[in-house]
Parts: C-alpha cells; sequence; structure tokens
C-alpha cells in the first residue's frame, strides 16, 4: 500500500480534537455523544477528500451548526403559488400566531366546561363561530378534509353492503393517488358509479337508488374544470332525491371557502351548500379558510352525532393547537378582517407589479433582471381554472444554469423558493411579504 499523504497523517483524532478549548462547544452544543458522532463524520469525509487539518474546526462548526437547525424550519415562498401544498399552505394570520403560542405554552379547558367544572368536548370552543358562518347546527374537527370525508363514509355507510352513489364525474383524485373510489372501500362502502365522466342528471341518480343505498355524495371539483357538453344536476335536486329516499346527501366541499370576499375568485360557500338542504358539508381548514390543516364536518344535528360516535373519531381528531389557530381564524372570518388573514390578502393584493419594479432596481449588479407578465395558480387545488396576472422578476447569473441558481438560493438562510422557466428563475413577490424582501435580497447577495 502506498503511504498516506502527509496531509492525511496530519489529521488530529477524535479524542484530540475533544481535547481543544476552541472546540468546547461543541460539547455544549450537541452533547458528549453527538460530539463524537459529528467529529467521526467530518474526520471521514476529510479522509476522503484528503483535507487539510487546518479546514477540520471550521468543517467541524459547520457539520454542527447543520445538526442544530431544525429540518422543518420557515421559507420564503417566491413561486406565487399561495396554497403551496409543498410548502404547507396557508400561513397563520398573527392572530392565530399568538393564540396558538398562548394555548402551547400553559394548559388550557380544552375539555374542561369551565362552569360546571365537568368534562367537556373539545369542538364545543368552535361551535358558536361555525354555526354563525355555516348555518350548520353541529361542526367536528378533524385531521384533514380526507379524514372529515372518510369519517362520514364509515359513520354513514352503516354496513359494508351500504351503497354510495356518486356521479362519474366527480371519482377525482384529490393528491398522491388518493382518490374518491379508494375512500369510500376504505370506508367501508360500496360504490356505485351514476352517470357518465361528463353528464350526470338526476334521473340517473333516481334509477341507482337500491335498498341499499345508504348516501348520495358529491364531489366537488375543487382541483380540475370540465367544459363544454357537461351537466349535472343541482344541490337542490339532490337534496330533494336524498329526502325522498330518507338517506343523507354528503358533499365533499373541499376548499373551505366561508364567505364570498371582495377581490377573491368565487368559491361554493359552506353555508350555501346548507341552505340548499346538504345534510354533512365536509372541507378543508386551510386552503381558502386560511387557517391550521384541519378537516371539518358541518351539518345537521342527527347526521353529525353519528361521525363523533364513530370510534374512528378520536383517532382522526386534533389536538388544542390546531383548535386554538382554527378558533382565531374563524374569528376573523366573522369580523370580515380579510386582509389579516395572509391567503386572503395575497389573493386581493393589487400592489404587486408597482413591488416587482422596485425591488428589481435594487437587485445586486451582475444579475440579468427581467420585467415580465406570468400566471399563477391559487394552489391547494382551489379555482382551478382562475389565473392570477403577476408581474414576475426573471433572473440569470452568467455562469450558472436556471437550476444552479435555484438550488443556491434554497441553501440561503432562510431558503428561498423560485420558479424555474426559460433557463431563468423567476420571483414572484405576491408571496412574499414585504418584510421578507430584505432577505430575499440578502440571499442574492450571498450568491454574488
Amino acid at each position: 500500500m502506498p503511504p498516506a499523504p502527509e496531509s492525511l497523517r496530519r489529521l488530529p483524532g477524535v479524542d484530540e480534537l475533544l481535547r481543544r478549548p476552541d472546540l468546547a462547544s461543541l460539547w455544549e452544543r450537541l452533547g458528549p455523544d453527538g460530539a463524537r458522532r459529528v467529529i467521526r463524520e467530518v474526520l471521514e469525509a476529510a479522509r476522503a477528500a484528503a483535507m487539510a487539518p487546518v479546514a477540520i474546526e471550521a468543517e467541524l462548526n459547520a457539520a454542527a451548526a447543520r445538526r442544530l437547525n431544525p429540518s422543518l424550519r420557515p421559507v420564503i415562498n417566491a413561486t406565487g403559488v399561495i396554497l403551496h401544498t409543498n410548502l404547507g399552505r396557508a400561513p397563520l394570520a398573527p392572530a392565530a400566531v399568538a393564540q396558538v403560542a398562548a394555548a402551547a405554552a400553559a394548559y388550557t379547558n380544552l375539555e374542561l366546561n369551565l362552569d360546571t367544572g365537568e368534562r367537556g368536548r373539545r369542538d364545543l370552543h368552535l361551535a358558536r363561530l361555525l354555526a354563525e358562518l355555516t348555518g350548520a347546527e353541529q361542526t367536528i374537527v378533524v385531521n384533514n378534509n380526507a379524514a372529515a370525508v372518510l369519517l362520514a363514509i364509515h359513520s354513514l355507510a352503516i354496513d359494508r353492503q351500504g351503497e354510495i352513489l356518486v356521479s362519474r364525474g366527480e371519482l377525482v383524485e384529490i393528491g398522491e393517488s388518493f382518490r374518491i373510489p379508494d375512500i369510500i372501500a376504505r370506508g367501508g362502502a360500496k360504490l356505485v358509479e351514476v352517470g357518465s365522466t361528463n353528464r350526470t342528471r338526476i334521473e340517473d341518480y333516481e334509477r341507482a337508488l337500491t335498498p341499499a343505498t345508504r348516501v348520495i355524495l358529491r364531489v366537488h371539483r375543487s382541483n380540475f374544470t370540465q367544459e363544454g357538453f357537461v351537466a349535472q344536476p343541482s344541490l337542490a335536486e339532490l337534496s330533494g332525491l336524498a329526502r325522498r329516499a330518507n338517506v343523507p346527501l354528503v358533499e365533499d366541499l373541499g376548499s373551505g371557502c366561508l364567505a364570498r370576499i371582495p377581490g377573491v375568485p368565487s368559491e361554493p360557500t359552506v353555508a350555501e351548500s346548507i341552505a340548499q338542504g346538504v345534510d354533512v358539508v365536509t372541507y378543508s381548514g386551510d386552503k381558502l379558510l386560511g387557517g391550521p390543516q384541519a378537516g371539518l364536518a358541518s351539518g345537521g344535528a342527527r347526521w353529525i352525532a353519528a361521525l363523533r360516535a364513530n370510534p374512528l373519531f378520536r383517532a382522526l381528531r386534533v389536538d388544542r393547537l390546531t383548535c386554538a389557530a382554527l378558533e382565531a381564524t374563524l374569528a376573523l372570518i366573522a369580523r370580515q378582517a380579510w386582509d389579516e388573514l395572509p391567503v386572503l390578502a395575497m389573493l386581493r393584493a393589487t400592489d404587486i407589479e408597482t413591488r416587482a419594479r422596485a425591488f428589481a432596481a435594487l437587485v445586486p449588479p451582475g444579475f440579468e433582471v427581467e420585467i415580465a407578465a406570468g400566471d399563477s395558480l391559487i394552489g391547494g387545488g382551489a379555482r382551478p381554472g382562475d389565473r392570477l396576472t403577476p408581474c414576475l422578476i426573471g433572473l440569470a447569473r452568467s455562469g450558472l444554469s436556471a437550476a444552479a441558481l435555484a438550488r443556491a438560493l434554497r441553501r440561503h438562510e432562510p431558503p428561498i423558493i423560485a420558479r424555474i422557466a426559460q433557463d431563468r428563475c423567476w420571483l414572484d413577490l405576491r408571496t412574499v411579504p414585504p418584510a421578507q424582501e430584505a432577505d430575499l435580497l440578502a440571499g442574492l447577495r450571498a450568491i454574488m
């Protein structure tokens, strides 16, 4: 074997490094086991790269910082996609953040009735606001909308022979291969497809009814659109049929829109569905509602009681932090404080071009800067046919591909997430709060 390079023979050992005063902070930051583990990893990498001994200390401190940095951390969303699923969808309003922090730092009356001293129900903290906003008799809250749909099907189908009627045009995939037929099967029911992909009439539902029918399910097409030769019965027609058949009408509304909001593309609201006779409406707590990830089921007391009595409900229910965030968000919606909810403020923003041009003037020299019109989706499976028309900032850097530039931005702290198209990185300030623009510029300067 040839002798090891001199630089490798001079690399210090683990124990020698642990005794160095200038590395004593490793013990404090990582603990003894963590410090040894990091030192071994850095030494192995140093030997593989034939690194000089003088670089070891810097590498150790960098490795310690990486280990201590949380895996889940804030990023700057410069994509323009407001409800970006990969980035956690809706950022919470400051009032919701404050209420979550207060609930997280102390014991709460989550399931305690302060008047009687007896055990209460956690969803009662939201009952008044939800009743006012939806017109429903009762509402329960679970982990997400898919869980709410699953719970409704599992609770109302009654037995494995129970049939659920769904239009063929509504057999959607929610995401990550999570499909309505699969949810129905997991919910212990039998799917009965009604009508055709593009046209379903009320007569199709009538012909599909049997003594085994347990639920009529309506699925809002929130993540795609149908145009042309299409038809579907109204909610009023479906609710009338459900009454005659003595089965519940369940609607998966998805988007979580609770009000008609000026300047925001319209979506069906929960209150409108309840008013048209839907027995159970399921919807998201984030998306257009603008709160935390959650799934809500609102409807008649008889049907919601069946969902609450299901043992599966306990497995799907939410914790106090979700309840706190949701209560604060609902309170903002109740008083129509649209611009205090980040999602709605971004949707309503009209100053994007002014901000983009001002920001472009501050970009450090060395970048090619382009201002261009474009479009963005709202995201999160909401209003798929609508396009926002932002003013985009296109960036290119000599010697760096667009992919390399995007990667460098992601490695900044905080990480910056941009769009790539036409060999440029594009920044959309619609999803960048003004307070984050300084961090965005710092990321660009760091690349230089």
